[in-house]
């Protein structure tokens, strides 16, 4: 029997991203792995190594990690490997060498947003650009998720195949939920979020780069004209604490709502009137593609990946990075005026359809044919 291996740095990250493309090859009769570091259970996985990566590529356990994913793709003789997550796909393409030259196991890689890009901090491009320009003769599909990365690699790596595919999908039928507004109410009643108050949300992992201390400084200044204006802010991570702080001691408990790590997306954003994303780099986000065909507005940061997806007054807002009295104004200008924001909502509309689960699909289905 055929088989598959994917990678990536964690099992969440499978289970978030990945279980259609899992689901593809089961049905295709192979039989499907997964290396990852974490436990929890997989869809569509025959078998499961968890593997101790570490998001940062100087730890230990890294190399104990490469040592048995070298066995492990020794052994089981891949016809394809799929690697994702930074780390984990350095470590995957170096331990599938040998397989490459015996058996011609094809590996490819999706770059989920390369750590080297414009504005980057000089270090990334010292650390990941030499190791990625030295991995790219190693891998025989090089994916890409915006345009600006797949551009660079174009003029820059030199993997004989680069695709640029709009991202990995997000199910249309998953977040267009059905709610009346009654059941909206009572949803919103769970946050103390009254059926009047002008709800925000924002979903991402609570750190430095996610840069959700741009939206409380915002709040500071809002709520002082609009105390109904409030805030979801779904995830965890390490800002936890300094965002906790910040929120309790500028008073805004009862407007800014630290949710933790959730698994009802799509229900929070179908209760919500406004998505705002301010982080500082992304590949292409997810989060605001799920915002977009959950029929919300959007104001984002004007960060590589985000950029890609909101066109500034046409299927959302741009403001620049930590520049806080232009968040805040984006945000008074769609609380004050609905038709800007079934404007910006209709746009979003129409240009989300490429990011689709169905239409990406198709495009990983042209790659995963090689």
């Amino acid at each position: 029997m055929k088989k598959v291996l994917f990678v990536a740095s964690i099992t969440r990250h499978i289970n978030t991203f990945h279980l259609p493309y899992l689901k593809y090859f089961k049905d295709k009769g192979y039989e499907v792995h997964v290396a990852s570091n974490g436990d929890e259970k997989i869809k569509n996985c025959d078998k499961h190594f968890n593997l101790e990566f570490e998001r940062s590529p100087f730890k230990k356990q890294n190399m104990q990690a490469y040592k048995k994913l070298k066995k492990i793709i020794n052994k089981e003789e891949y016809e394809v490997i799929h690697c994702h997550t930074p780390v984990a796909s350095v470590l995957t393409r170096l331990a599938a060498k040998k397989t490459r030259r015996r058996i011609g196991t094809k590996v490819i890689y999706t770059a989920h947003g390369f750590h080297f890009y414009k504005g980057a901090p000089i270090k990334n491009w010292l650390i990941y650009y030499p190791i990625e320009k030295l991995l790219s003769k190693h891998t025989d599909v090089l994916i890409t998720i915006n345009n600006e990365d797949y551009l660079f690699a174009k003029r820059k790596l030199k993997t004989k195949k680069i695709e640029h595919v709009h991202g990995i999908g997000v199910d249309k039928k998953k977040f267009e939920v059905d709610m009346s507004s009654k059941e909206r109410d009572i949803e919103r009643a769970k946050f103390t979020v009254e059926p009047l108050d002008f709800l925000i949300t924002y979903v991402a992992e609570l750190n430095d780069n996610k840069n959700q201390m741009m939206i409380v400084d915002a709040m500071k200044i809002l709520v002082k004209m609009y105390p109904n204006i409030k805030v979801l802010l779904a995830g965890d991570g390490v800002n936890k604490e300094k965002l906790e702080k910040e929120i309790r001691e500028n008073k805004l408990q009862s407007n800014i709502l630290l949710l933790g790590y959730r698994t009802d997306i799509p229900n929070l954003l179908a209760i919500s009137d406004l998505y705002v994303a301010t982080s500082k780099r992304e590949g292409l986000p997810i989060n605001i593609i799920e915002a977009m065909v959950s029929g919300l507005p959007v104001v984002a940061t004007n960060s590589r990946g985000q950029r890609e997806l909101v066109s500034d007054g046409e299927n959302g807002y741009l403001v620049e990075i930590d520049d806080v009295n232009s968040l805040a104004q984006k945000i008074k200008n769609i609380y004050l005026d609905n038709r800007i924001r079934e404007r910006i909502t209709e746009g979003a509309k129409e240009n989300v359809e490429p990011y689709l689960l169905e239409n990406v699909m198709k495009e990983m289905k042209d790659i995963y044919k090689m």
